[in-house]
């Protein structure tokens, strides 16, 4: 409740009808203005009576799905519906919601035996089956990135051990010109950081303007992730490097004399 009283019991037929608004619906028809003590009616006929008093605001919730924007809501007390065709309950329990179920029905049938009761689950369930086809996509956008770094390293790695073999002979010669193993390791691991440069100067741009794409099937996070970004980012620089130091100290550990003779 941000403002006013929920439902009371002395709220039936015998009192004046009632509504709880949500605080989008407050906003949009009575501005920064006090909601509580104001009448609106139902009805799409312009002169239908505003025979209903808004006695309280609450926050706002989604309606449908989690992803869909605040709609203007208000709230009927059910005491003042002739003809209710279903209701949900919500039920707090401190303890484990599903062994929960049985007491929930026992006390309905202590209210009315002939009560049917459907469509039980959990808050948590609820949530789940909300977003099923977000985790859907998650998870196979999550099977087909880690496909595409595998492929990177694979890729990377033999574009590299490829490389190497070709420069056997310039490597022996640089050996045995006096060139240590470092040296030669750097020579390498230069030429992946400079493919990875380019890598990532091609692909960030490409990403940030791609991101508009999936803008849509993102809840709770930004598109344009900063952090997301960078660690990103970092994740394959460190993998590339990890697939490059592999031919690059392969490299380093040529023995220059079969170098040269092989050559």
């Amino acid at each position: 409740m941000l403002a006013g009283r929920p439902f009371r019991v002395k709220d039936d037929f015998s009192a004046p009808r009632v509504a709880i608004v949500n605080a989008t619906f407050a906003r949009k028809y009575f501005g920064d203005g006090v909601a509580v003590g104001r009448r609106i009616g139902q009805g799409s006929d312009p002169g239908t009576p505003t025979d209903i008093e808004i006695v309280g605001v609450v926050n706002d919730t989604r309606y449908e799905n989690l992803r869909e924007p605040i709609p203007l809501e208000f709230y009927l007390c059910t005491a003042q519906d002739s003809r209710p065709v279903s209701l949900t309950a919500y039920v707090r329990t401190l303890h484990d919601p599903e062994n929960a179920f049985g007491a929930v029905r026992a006390a309905v049938r202590s209210l009315d035996p002939n009560l049917p009761i459907t469509k039980m689950k959990t808050l948590e369930n609820q949530l789940d089956e909300s977003i099923v086809t977000e985790r859907m996509i998650a998870v196979l956008s999550s099977l087909f990135g880690s496909l595409a770094t595998v492929l990177a390293i694979v890729g990377l790695y033999g574009v590299m051990a490829y490389m190497v073999a070709r420069r056997s002979r310039e490597i022996g010669i640089r050996m045995a010109l006096g060139a240590g193993r470092s040296g030669v390791l750097w020579l390498i691991m230069r030429e992946v950081l400079a493919l990875v440069a380019i890598g990532i100067a091609v692909g960030l741009p490409a990403a940030y303007l791609l991101t508009r794409l999936v803008q849509a099937q993102l809840y709770g996070v930004e598109a344009h992730d900063p952090l997301a970004m960078v660690v990103s980012t970092a994740v394959l620089l460190l993998v590339a490097l990890a697939a490059g130091y592999v031919p690059a100290r392969r490299a380093a550990g040529t023995d220059p004399v079969r170098a040269l003779r092989y050559e």
